[in-house]
């Protein structure tokens, strides 16, 4: 079964014409919201997921505002607040060189330059706090190692091994 992957919340109702407001999480909005799109959505009352087609979107203060083909009236889509919107995972934009998805980095294995043999910890989760992403290790004892991702300190990211090899610089160990 095909992974699938959040691309927005369908937060509320846009007008009287069947018109939702999309709250993106993802980073192709451009993409993933373009008339002809196919998204899955997943009621928030448990109700069976389906399947629906991008008519029309636009952004507007933050959001994305979309119409859906079949869906003519507020009434129609007004029940599907705060459901969520996800694509297959085999549906991934083609990113640049030496950049990944978060689902493809968490659950790596770290291992250091210094001592390959054993690993630091598993990456558990990753943080957006400005500058640059901030990977949260969990290693097999003690506090999590927060990993700057930069140059310096990421060497290499090996995601079909599931290994990532890093500098550990002055202060990032606890």
């Amino acid at each position: 079964m095909t992974e699938e992957l959040n691309v927005g919340k369908l937060v509320n109702t846009h007008g009287i014409r069947g018109e939702i407001k999309i709250l993106s999480s993802t980073d192709f909005p451009e993409v993933r919201f373009a008339p002809g799109k196919k998204l899955l959505v997943v009621p928030a009352d448990g109700s069976p997921k389906f399947e629906v087609t991008v008519e029309t979107a636009r952004e507007h203060k933050g959001m994305y505002i979309a119409k859906l083909e079949g869906y003519t009236n507020i009434n129609q889509v007004e029940k599907y607040k705060g459901s969520m919107l996800k694509v297959p995972s085999d549906d991934l934009v083609e990113l640049p060189e030496n950049e990944y998805y978060f689902h493809q980095i968490v659950g790596c294995e770290v291992y250091t330059d210094v001592d390959d043999s054993q690993p630091l910890g598993q990456i558990t989760e990753i943080l957006q706090p400005g500058a640059n992403d901030v990977w949260v290790v969990k290693p097999a004892k003690g506090p999590e190692i927060l990993i700057p991702v930069i140059n310096d300190v990421v060497l290499d990211v090996d995601i079909q091994a599931k290994k990532i090899k890093v500098h550990l610089m002055e202060g990032l160990l606890p």
